[in-house]
């Protein structure tokens, strides 16, 4: 991602947040539908070995934060999971496969959005979200509000992570759609912890 021009990733910021690309000229602006599920990988560092001594260049950490900070905080603010993933050792090769499949998987996906959906049939249709992800406002309190100690661990995190709205908000949106692959009515104080687990820590100094 970061090899990216800074104008181009820049320019996914609006559709990000509004799922609306507007393209404004002289004499017109034009709306186009533009809600997409963005997929992005990079290196911790240009060299991509920031976590190994032996090969990491001379300028680590600090290009760590050289490379990471092409991406701008706005940018990353509006990803909701940032998930770390650490090279392969050779013994990991000849581990068993994971318990859960792919097909598991999809299957208990499917069940979350047929609760997404069911909890959407009240809501106008005008107004009606297709997933946790677009709802907003005072739907996004009704549905994602977590029980007591998962609240109050929310409101702690945004102080010591310094979370923006947008940042608060998303939280809760991963972790209403967490309680709902795990089948749960009620977002718990779990949910809230593995959805601020997944927003993005800055590199190391």
């Amino acid at each position: 991602m970061p090899e990216f021009a800074r104008a181009t990733l820049e320019s996914l910021r609006q559709p990000l947040e509004t799922g609306r690309a507007v393209i404004a000229r002289a004499n017109a602006h034009v709306t186009y539908p533009a809600r997409v599920q963005l997929v992005a990988a990079m290196n911790p560092c240009k060299c991509g070995h920031l976590d190994d001594a032996s090969l990491a260049c001379s300028k680590a950490p600090r290009c760590a934060q050289d490379y990471q900070s092409r991406i701008s905080g706005p940018l990353f603010d509006r990803i909701d999971l940032h998930v770390d993933v650490p090279a392969v050792k050779p013994a990991d090769l000849s581990l068993p496969p994971p318990a859960e499949g792919s097909v598991d998987v999809a299957a208990r996906v499917q069940r979350a959005r047929e609760v997404q959906a069911r909890r959407f049939e009240r809501v106008p249709q005008a107004e009606r979200p297709r997933t946790n992800s677009s709802a907003d406002g005072r739907l996004l309190e009704e549905i994602a509000a977590p029980e007591p100690a998962g609240r109050k661990l929310l409101t702690e995190a945004a102080e010591r992570l310094k979370l923006s709205a947008r940042g608060y908000h998303r939280v809760l949106r991963v972790a209403r759609t967490l309680a709902d692959l795990d089948g749960a009515e009620i977002v718990a104080r779990l949910h809230v912890a593995e959805a601020l687990s997944y927003r993005r820590v800055a590199p190391s100094r």
